[in-house]
């Protein structure tokens, strides 16, 4: 089987904070499966750190008030060109991210408060037929 992973989840400091996800369960699954890494804000050009985003009204912005919607777009898109080349037969992405939000995002106000929704490059993956899970999902 091949995978496509958030690359924070396989233990890649790419986080707006510095730092990663890195999940067990999917350090198994890449040691047992071809897998294809990205992450969808460094791809946009985004530097890691970074200033936190959330989604507000459909926009990308920074928690300093800057938009950085077409960073995270860009991204998407890139990670979308990703997966049609690859093919992944499965696309775990990191819970609550405005770029890989499955389930659910924070929303917008920067409170810790969840909404349900997809982050971008979730919604785009999804929408162009590729089969996309939460890494919560994973059990």
């Amino acid at each position: 089987m091949k995978i496509m992973v958030s690359a924070c989840l396989a233990g890649e400091n790419c986080k707006y904070n510095g730092g990663n996800n890195r999940n067990e369960k999917v350090l198994q699954l890449i040691a047992e499966n071809e897998t294809v890494t990205v992450c969808p804000e460094q791809l946009g050009g985004l530097p890691t750190p970074r200033i936190p985003s959330e989604i507000r009204n459909g926009i990308v912005t920074a928690k300093d008030g800057r938009v950085v919607d077409a960073e995270f777009r860009a991204g998407a898109a890139r990670c979308l060109e990703i997966a049609i080349r690859e093919q992944p037969d499965l696309i775990i992405l990191q819970s609550r991210s405005p770029s890989c939000g499955v389930r659910q995002r924070y929303d917008g106000t920067f409170s810790g408060t969840l909404t349900e929704g997809l982050g971008v490059a979730a919604q785009l993956l999804i929408e162009n037929g590729f089969h996309v899970v939460d890494v919560e999902e994973l059990g």
